[in-house]
């Protein structure tokens, strides 16, 4: 029984932790077009920092998402 609620768990896993990859990657790919076409250091921090902390925060959304999963939340809506 504990293996197939671990199994069960494992896959209601992926789809965040995939769609988070994807968000930071395409974060990642922003910050990078930012910074080479950008020429003053100044914008470059400014608009280089809304990728960075956009991408930080996609990852604590998902870590808190696979702490949800793993201690049962799976359905937070049916809270509410």
């Amino acid at each position: 029984m504990q293996q197939n609620r671990t199994k069960q768990h494992r896959r209601k896993m992926i789809a965040p932790i995939l769609i988070s990859v994807a968000v930071v990657l395409y974060y990642l790919f922003f910050f990078l077009v930012i910074v080479s076409f950008l020429k003053s250091l100044v914008l470059k921090l400014l608009l280089g920092m809304i990728p960075a902390v956009l991408g930080a925060v996609m990852i604590g959304v998902c870590i808190q998402r696979i702490k949800e999963i793993q201690g049962g939340e799976e359905d937070d809506l049916s809270q509410y």
